[in-house]
């Protein structure tokens, strides 16, 4: 439920897309996704852990702060971290335009800033829907990721044919709550 029907449409008129926070994620079980997009790879994160969504500004540098740490903003009175998930992810690093925007998120009751490429949509996806996440050697943390979304696309192949997209879902809590983002505190 994104008040902003569109922001990847109208990227400088993403200032503010409040959206519902709750409840734990239903990855497993199918549920709501936001998709936004790292590169060339289109991530999903539970839509219950988004508080709202907002255009990026430049945050005030921490010093001695981990790279993937920009920075912090005053968001509305509140100081939130503002994470960069493609350093964080090891992803090529990818200049800011008016696409970027910060996914704000409340995470075990801490809001978080995560910088994200472009949001693309809200998806619903049904339980038959989510795959395994992948085994992967012990060279690649797979930790955050939750499972494989699998999204039809009507017309979207080569040839015209429904094509399948993949949408990697994360478990963004477990991700900004791990010890190595030294954010929170248990």
């Amino acid at each position: 439920m994104i008040a902003e029907a569109n922001p990847v449409a109208r990227p400088d008129a993403v200032r503010t897309a409040v959206v519902v926070a709750a409840a734990p994620s239903q990855t497993a079980q199918g549920g709501e996704f936001l998709t936004f997009r790292l590169g060339a790879e289109e991530y999903g994160i539970d839509i219950l852990r988004v508080q709202e969504i907002r255009s990026y500004e430049p945050p005030t540098r921490i010093a001695n702060a981990p790279s993937f740490i920009k920075g912090v903003v005053n968001l509305r009175g509140v100081i939130v971290p503002i994470i960069d998930l493609r350093l964080k992810l090891g992803c090529e690093t990818v200049e800011y335009n008016t696409f970027t925007v910060v996914v704000v998120l409340n995470v075990r009751g801490r809001v978080v800033g995560a910088v994200v490429d472009s949001v693309s949509d809200v998806l619903e996806l049904g339980k038959d829907q989510i795959k395994p996440a992948p085994e992967l050697n012990s060279s690649v943390d797979a930790r955050f990721i939750t499972g494989i979304g699998a999204v039809k696309t009507a017309g979207g192949g080569d040839d015209g044919k429904d094509a399948e997209r993949m949408l990697i879902l994360m478990d963004i809590e477990g991700l900004m709550s791990s010890a190595d983002m030294g954010l929170m505190n248990d």
